[in-house]
C-alpha cells in the first residue's frame, strides 16, 4: 500500500484496521485519523455469539442475515459512504487510504458508486488484506480495481 504512496490515512477505530492503518503510517511515515463511521456492521444482540447460537436462538432473523436490533446494509452503507466521502474531499485530490472491514467497505463503496440497492451483491465481497481502489472525475465516481491483493510487482510464488 506504501507504493501508493497515500497521502491521507483514514480508518476505523476497532482494532484489526487500526492496528493495520498504523503498519501503514509507520511506513509512510504518515499520520492516521480514525473514523467510527468505518467500522464494521454492529450486529446487536449477535455480537460475540458463534453462527450455530444465532440461527439456534433467532432462526427467521438469521434466514434474513438481520438482527432485529442491529445495523441494516443500508444503514452502514449511508455511515461508510459518507467516511469515504469526508475522507476523500479532506484529501483534496491526493491519495487516500481508507482502512475499514471488507463487509462496510464493499457497502460503503456500492453507494458511492451509485450503484441501486438491489445491486449491491452484484459487488463481491473484499476479502482480508485486499484492496478496492476507487477514482472521481468530472463524470463521478469509478470502481478501477476491486478485491486485489498485490502490487505492480507480485509478492506471492503463485501470483504470476
Amino acid at each position: 500500500m506504501a507504493a501508493l504512496r497515500p497521502e491521507v490515512i483514514v480508518a476505523s477505530d476497532l482494532r484489526r484496521a487500526a492496528d493495520t492503518a498504523a503498519t501503514l503510517g509507520r511506513v509512510t511515515d504518515l499520520p492516521v485519523a480514525y473514523d467510527k463511521d468505518l467500522r464494521e456492521r454492529y450486529m446487536g444482540s449477535w455480537e460475540g455469539r458463534t453462527a450455530a447460537d444465532v440461527r439456534q436462538r433467532w432462526p427467521e432473523a438469521w434466514q434474513a442475515r438481520q438482527p432485529h436490533d442491529g445495523e441494516t446494509l443500508a444503514e452502514v452503507a449511508i455511515r461508510v459512504e459518507g467516511a469515504l466521502r469526508r475522507a476523500a474531499e479532506a484529501a483534496d485530490g491526493s491519495v487516500v487510504v481508507a482502512v475499514s472491514h471488507g463487509s462496510a467497505l464493499r457497502l460503503g463503496m456500492v453507494r458511492l458508486l451509485g450503484f441501486p440497492e438491489e445491486l449491491w451483491n452484484r459487488v463481491g465481497a473484499l476479502s482480508n488484506c485486499s484492496w478496492s481502489v476507487l477514482s472521481e472525475d468530472r463524470s463521478g465516481w469509478r470502481l478501477v480495481e476491486h478485491n486485489a491483493g498485490t502490487l505492480p510487482e507480485p509478492v506471492l510464488s503463485d501470483d504470476r
